[in-house]
């Protein structure tokens, strides 16, 4: 099978550098690398210029419109792998990475998206996942009340069914998403969070079965994002835009008497990512004004995620951009 790896970036051309050089020392290496980068991103196009790729198949394209989703789908639209594999500019794979994530293509011909561990590090320190015990045999599940949980960066154990995939390690077949794109809808001017749950139910309902297995990993250095989200630091409009991007994602693909459980906890309850009144008066002891600022953002956001899901969907090019 032939192997592409779609790469975008922004801004982080020291990242590339450790992404390429593991990339050059899989053991199966891939048979096209797409890098996609900003037109504007000018420190990036000028590392790509004095780059040597070598033996990496680089194929570099330009978009204009800011946000991982428009980056994802130009990627996906000029990918001609079988198995198109999806990393983030912070990543380093595994050098047995690409190799099994082929055996995996190989051996299971219903198999549409494949995920794996990504091990976290931070200042150069592997993240100490013994803090959540029994949640790595939890991983990437919806829950029929509408909760997503993720935790791909602690699974351990055998490969497994999975509802959601993580758009750090990430390989889908090309027969499984030729009309499927990410939603363009999404809001965020870069990391657009929350972005692979709608286009991971989509690959299922078209009957597509989805995997984690915790031996397909890559080293993740979670570096600067260059947007209004900086993952430790509270900023109001990236807290509301992970909520609407989330409402959107799950109202696309629940049932209708399921949307309904799942708006009534997420208002009432929600969780410490998108809070709801009770997570209000969890946090609010200890967070104080804070912790009411996000929830406020939290309400904005799932009310704009249900304004937006009302809203007739875009097609493109016959493509189908329910996901």
């Amino acid at each position: 099978m032939q192997m592409t790896v779609v790469i975008p970036t922004y801004r982080r051309p020291r990242d590339l550098v450790r992404a390429f050089d593991a990339l050059k020392l899989q053991t199966r290496l891939a048979d096209e690398v797409i890098v996609v980068v900003r037109e504007s991103d000018t420190e990036t196009w000028k590392f790509l210029e004095n780059y040597n790729f070598e033996p990496l198949p680089l194929n570099s394209i330009t978009i204009t419109v800011p946000g991982v989703v428009a980056a994802y789908n130009a990627g996906l639209d000029v990918a001609q792998g079988d198995i198109i594999s999806i990393m983030d500019d912070d990543a380093a794979p595994h050098t047995d990475w690409l190799q099994r994530i082929e055996v995996h293509f190989v051996e299971n011909s219903q198999l549409g998206g494949l995920g794996g561990r990504d091990w976290m590090y931070f200042n150069d320190k592997l993240q100490d996942a013994s803090a959540s015990p029994g949640a790595s045999q939890t991983i990437g599940k919806l829950q029929w009340f509408g909760r997503t949980i993720g935790n791909h960066h602690i699974g351990e154990g055998l490969p497994r069914d999975v509802d959601i995939l993580k758009g750090v390690n990430m390989s889908f077949r090309r027969d499984a998403i030729l009309k499927t794109r990410f939603d363009p809808r999404l809001r965020g001017t870069g990391a657009q969070v929350g972005c692979e749950i709608g286009f991971s139910l989509a690959l299922k309902e078209k009957g597509w079965k989805l995997i984690y297995d915790p031996a397909v990993a890559v080293d993740h250095y979670p570096s600067q994002r260059f947007d209004e989200d900086q993952r430790n630091a509270f900023n109001a409009i990236a807290w509301a835009n992970k909520a609407h991007n989330e409402t959107v994602g799950l109202l696309d693909h629940l049932s209708s008497p399921r949307q309904i459980i799942y708006l009534a906890w997420a208002f009432l309850v929600g969780t410490r990512d998108v809070l709801g009144f009770v997570q209000l008066c969890r946090f609010l002891p200890v967070e104080k004004d804070l912790a009411f600022r996000k929830w406020l953002a939290s309400i904005q956001g799932r009310w704009q995620g249900i304004q937006t899901w009302m809203q007739p969907l875009p097609q493109s090019e016959g493509q189908d951009t329910s996901c």
